[in-house]
Protein backbone atom coordinates (compact mmCIF):
# COMPACT_ATOMS: atom_id res chain seq x y z
CA UNK A 1 0.00 0.00 0.00
CA UNK A 2 2.83 2.41 0.83
CA UNK A 3 4.35 1.99 -2.64
CA UNK A 4 0.97 2.71 -4.24
CA UNK A 5 0.57 5.86 -2.14
CA UNK A 6 4.07 7.04 -3.07
CA UNK A 7 3.36 6.48 -6.78
CA UNK A 8 0.17 8.55 -6.69
CA UNK A 9 1.88 11.25 -4.61
CA UNK A 10 4.69 11.41 -7.17
CA UNK A 11 2.21 11.65 -10.05
CA UNK A 12 0.30 14.45 -8.32
CA UNK A 13 3.53 16.38 -7.72
CA UNK A 14 4.63 16.06 -11.35
CA UNK A 15 1.19 16.89 -12.75
CA UNK A 16 0.94 20.04 -10.67
CA UNK A 17 4.17 21.33 -12.23
CA UNK A 18 3.01 20.94 -15.84
CA UNK A 19 1.46 24.38 -16.13
CA UNK A 20 4.44 26.04 -14.48
CA UNK A 21 6.88 24.26 -16.78
CA UNK A 22 5.04 25.72 -19.77
CA UNK A 23 5.77 29.19 -18.44
CA UNK A 24 9.45 28.35 -18.07
CA UNK A 25 9.57 26.82 -21.55
CA UNK A 26 8.08 29.87 -23.22
CA UNK A 27 10.29 32.52 -21.64
CA UNK A 28 8.91 35.49 -23.59
CA UNK A 29 5.36 34.46 -22.85
CA UNK A 30 6.21 33.96 -19.20
CA UNK A 31 7.81 37.38 -18.91
CA UNK A 32 4.81 39.03 -20.56
CA UNK A 33 2.11 37.37 -18.48
CA UNK A 34 3.84 36.66 -15.14
CA UNK A 35 2.68 40.00 -13.71
CA UNK A 36 -0.93 39.17 -14.56
CA UNK A 37 -0.63 35.67 -13.10
CA UNK A 38 -0.04 37.32 -9.74
CA UNK A 39 -3.76 38.19 -9.77
CA UNK A 40 -4.68 34.66 -10.83
CA UNK A 41 -2.53 33.21 -8.04
CA UNK A 42 -4.16 35.51 -5.48
CA UNK A 43 -7.61 34.40 -6.60
CA UNK A 44 -6.64 30.72 -6.55
CA UNK A 45 -5.21 31.03 -3.03
CA UNK A 46 -8.26 32.87 -1.70
CA UNK A 47 -10.58 30.38 -3.39
CA UNK A 48 -8.68 27.43 -1.96
CA UNK A 49 -8.75 28.92 1.54
CA UNK A 50 -12.44 29.90 1.57
CA UNK A 51 -14.03 27.14 -0.52
CA UNK A 52 -11.72 24.21 0.23
CA UNK A 53 -9.45 24.32 3.27
CA UNK A 54 -11.73 26.01 5.82
CA UNK A 55 -14.86 23.97 4.87
CA UNK A 56 -12.81 20.75 4.92
CA UNK A 57 -11.50 21.63 8.37
CA UNK A 58 -15.05 22.39 9.54
CA UNK A 59 -16.24 18.96 8.42
CA UNK A 60 -13.63 17.31 10.64
CA UNK A 61 -14.59 19.05 13.88
CA UNK A 62 -17.53 20.87 15.44
CA UNK A 63 -15.38 23.55 17.07
CA UNK A 64 -15.54 26.14 14.30
CA UNK A 65 -14.19 28.91 16.53
CA UNK A 66 -11.04 26.90 17.12
CA UNK A 67 -10.69 26.44 13.36
CA UNK A 68 -10.88 30.20 12.84
CA UNK A 69 -8.33 30.59 15.63
CA UNK A 70 -5.90 28.41 13.68
CA UNK A 71 -6.63 30.46 10.55
CA UNK A 72 -5.61 33.59 12.48
CA UNK A 73 -2.56 31.76 13.84
CA UNK A 74 -1.57 30.90 10.26
CA UNK A 75 -1.86 34.56 9.26
CA UNK A 76 0.13 35.79 12.27
CA UNK A 77 2.85 33.13 11.92
CA UNK A 78 3.48 34.04 8.29
CA UNK A 79 3.44 37.72 9.14
CA UNK A 80 6.20 37.04 11.67
CA UNK A 81 8.10 34.85 9.20
CA UNK A 82 7.98 37.53 6.53
CA UNK A 83 8.74 40.36 8.94
CA UNK A 84 11.62 38.87 10.88
CA UNK A 85 12.86 35.61 9.35
CA UNK A 86 12.60 35.89 5.56
CA UNK A 87 14.35 39.18 4.99
CA UNK A 88 17.01 39.67 2.35
CA UNK A 89 19.13 42.77 1.82
CA UNK A 90 18.84 44.44 -1.57
CA UNK A 91 20.03 47.78 -2.94
CA UNK A 92 16.53 48.71 -4.08
CA UNK A 93 14.89 48.85 -0.66
CA UNK A 94 11.41 49.70 -1.88
CA UNK A 95 11.17 46.83 -4.34
CA UNK A 96 13.62 43.98 -3.72
CA UNK A 97 12.94 43.29 -0.05
CA UNK A 98 9.23 42.94 -0.71
CA UNK A 99 9.74 40.83 -3.82
CA UNK A 100 12.25 38.42 -2.33
CA UNK A 101 10.45 37.91 0.95
CA UNK A 102 7.14 37.54 -0.86
CA UNK A 103 8.59 34.88 -3.15
CA UNK A 104 10.02 32.83 -0.29
CA UNK A 105 6.76 33.20 1.59
CA UNK A 106 4.94 31.65 -1.37
CA UNK A 107 7.40 28.75 -1.43
CA UNK A 108 7.02 28.13 2.29
CA UNK A 109 3.25 28.17 1.98
CA UNK A 110 3.45 25.84 -1.01
CA UNK A 111 5.61 23.41 1.01
CA UNK A 112 3.03 23.33 3.80
CA UNK A 113 0.24 22.84 1.27
CA UNK A 114 2.09 19.96 -0.39
CA UNK A 115 2.71 18.40 3.01
CA UNK A 116 -1.02 18.49 3.70
CA UNK A 117 -1.68 16.97 0.26
CA UNK A 118 0.57 14.08 1.26
CA UNK A 119 -1.37 13.65 4.49
CA UNK A 120 -4.71 13.73 2.67
CA UNK A 121 -3.65 11.30 -0.07
CA UNK A 122 -2.30 8.84 2.49
CA UNK A 123 -5.37 9.06 4.72
CA UNK A 124 -7.65 8.61 1.69
CA UNK A 125 -5.86 5.51 0.38
CA UNK A 126 -5.76 4.00 3.86
CA UNK A 127 -9.55 4.42 3.90
CA UNK A 128 -10.22 2.93 0.46
CA UNK A 129 -8.60 2.73 -2.97
CA UNK A 130 -11.51 4.47 -4.72
CA UNK A 131 -11.44 7.38 -2.27
CA UNK A 132 -7.69 7.67 -2.78
CA UNK A 133 -8.05 7.87 -6.57
CA UNK A 134 -10.79 10.51 -6.40
CA UNK A 135 -8.70 12.53 -3.94
CA UNK A 136 -5.70 12.19 -6.23
CA UNK A 137 -7.67 13.56 -9.22
CA UNK A 138 -9.11 16.41 -7.18
CA UNK A 139 -5.66 17.41 -5.90
CA UNK A 140 -4.20 17.44 -9.41
CA UNK A 141 -6.95 19.67 -10.80
CA UNK A 142 -6.68 21.87 -7.73
CA UNK A 143 -2.89 22.16 -7.88
CA UNK A 144 -2.45 22.89 -11.60
CA UNK A 145 -4.05 26.37 -11.59
CA UNK A 146 -2.41 27.20 -8.28
CA UNK A 147 1.05 26.15 -9.50
CA UNK A 148 0.65 28.16 -12.70
CA UNK A 149 -0.07 31.18 -10.54
CA UNK A 150 2.83 30.39 -8.19
CA UNK A 151 5.31 30.06 -11.07
CA UNK A 152 4.10 33.33 -12.53
CA UNK A 153 4.30 35.06 -9.16
CA UNK A 154 7.86 33.82 -8.50
CA UNK A 155 8.97 35.00 -11.94
CA UNK A 156 7.41 38.36 -11.21
CA UNK A 157 9.13 38.50 -7.82
CA UNK A 158 12.50 38.28 -9.54
CA UNK A 159 13.34 34.57 -9.34
CA UNK A 160 15.22 33.14 -12.31
CA UNK A 161 13.66 30.29 -14.30
CA UNK A 162 16.15 27.80 -12.86
CA UNK A 163 15.51 28.88 -9.27
CA UNK A 164 11.76 28.86 -9.83
CA UNK A 165 11.88 25.27 -11.08
CA UNK A 166 14.39 24.10 -8.46
CA UNK A 167 12.55 25.58 -5.50
CA UNK A 168 9.20 24.27 -6.69
CA UNK A 169 10.69 20.78 -7.04
CA UNK A 170 12.07 21.04 -3.51
CA UNK A 171 8.71 22.10 -2.07
CA UNK A 172 7.10 19.14 -3.86
CA UNK A 173 9.14 16.77 -1.67
CA UNK A 174 7.24 17.97 1.40
CA UNK A 175 4.30 15.89 0.11
CA UNK A 176 6.38 12.76 0.64
CA UNK A 177 7.18 13.91 4.17
CA UNK A 178 3.44 14.11 4.77
CA UNK A 179 3.03 10.58 3.39
CA UNK A 180 5.70 9.03 5.63
CA UNK A 181 4.61 10.84 8.79
CA UNK A 182 0.96 9.88 8.23
CA UNK A 183 1.69 6.27 7.28
CA UNK A 184 4.15 5.45 10.03
CA UNK A 185 3.37 7.78 12.93
CA UNK A 186 -0.24 9.01 12.76
CA UNK A 187 -2.63 6.19 13.49
CA UNK A 188 -5.50 8.66 13.30
CA UNK A 189 -4.51 11.60 11.05
CA UNK A 190 -8.02 13.05 11.29
CA UNK A 191 -7.13 14.35 14.77
CA UNK A 192 -4.69 16.96 13.43
CA UNK A 193 -5.94 17.38 9.86
CA UNK A 194 -8.49 20.14 10.68
CA UNK A 195 -5.83 22.28 12.35
CA UNK A 196 -3.37 21.76 9.50
CA UNK A 197 -6.03 22.73 6.98
CA UNK A 198 -6.99 25.85 8.96
CA UNK A 199 -3.35 26.86 9.39
CA UNK A 200 -2.76 26.45 5.64
CA UNK A 201 -5.86 28.55 4.94
CA UNK A 202 -4.43 31.35 7.07
CA UNK A 203 -1.20 31.10 5.11
CA UNK A 204 -3.04 31.32 1.77
CA UNK A 205 -5.07 34.33 2.90
CA UNK A 206 -1.97 36.14 4.12
CA UNK A 207 0.03 35.51 0.95
CA UNK A 208 -2.84 36.62 -1.29
CA UNK A 209 -3.66 39.77 0.69
CA UNK A 210 -0.17 40.82 1.78
CA UNK A 211 2.21 39.72 -0.99
CA UNK A 212 0.20 39.30 -4.19
CA UNK A 213 -2.74 41.71 -4.32
CA UNK A 214 -0.61 44.76 -3.34
CA UNK A 215 1.59 44.03 -6.37
CA UNK A 216 -1.39 44.47 -8.68
CA UNK A 217 -2.12 47.91 -7.24
CA UNK A 218 1.08 49.20 -8.83
CA UNK A 219 -0.72 49.13 -12.21
CA UNK A 220 -3.00 52.13 -12.73
CA UNK A 221 -3.96 51.77 -16.40
CA UNK A 222 -7.70 51.04 -16.63
CA UNK A 223 -7.45 48.26 -19.22
CA UNK A 224 -4.78 46.41 -17.25
CA UNK A 225 -6.69 46.88 -14.01
CA UNK A 226 -9.70 45.25 -15.64
CA UNK A 227 -7.52 42.29 -16.71
CA UNK A 228 -6.20 41.92 -13.16
CA UNK A 229 -9.73 41.91 -11.81
CA UNK A 230 -10.88 39.29 -14.31
CA UNK A 231 -7.89 37.06 -13.51
CA UNK A 232 -8.43 37.40 -9.76
CA UNK A 233 -12.06 36.33 -10.15
CA UNK A 234 -11.02 33.58 -12.61
CA UNK A 235 -8.64 32.09 -10.03
CA UNK A 236 -11.42 32.03 -7.44
CA UNK A 237 -14.02 30.59 -9.83
CA UNK A 238 -11.73 27.90 -11.22
CA UNK A 239 -10.88 26.59 -7.75
CA UNK A 240 -14.58 26.68 -6.84
CA UNK A 241 -15.50 24.70 -9.95
CA UNK A 242 -12.89 22.03 -9.21
CA UNK A 243 -14.12 21.69 -5.64
CA UNK A 244 -17.77 21.65 -6.75
CA UNK A 245 -17.18 18.94 -9.36
CA UNK A 246 -15.15 16.66 -7.09
CA UNK A 247 -16.81 17.40 -3.79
Amino acid sequence: MLLLILVFTFLSSIASLVGGLFLLWRKKVAKRISFYLVSFAAGALLGAAVFDLIPEAAEETEDFRLILTFVIIGIVVFFIIEKFLIWRHCHNVEECEVHISGGYNILLGDAIHNFIDGVIITASFLTSFSLGVVTFIAIILHEIPQEIGDFGALLHFGFSRKKTLLYNLLTAFSAFLGVFITYFFLRNPDTILPWLLAFAAGNFIYIASSDLIPQTHKEFKLSKSIVHTILLISGIVLVWLVIFIFE
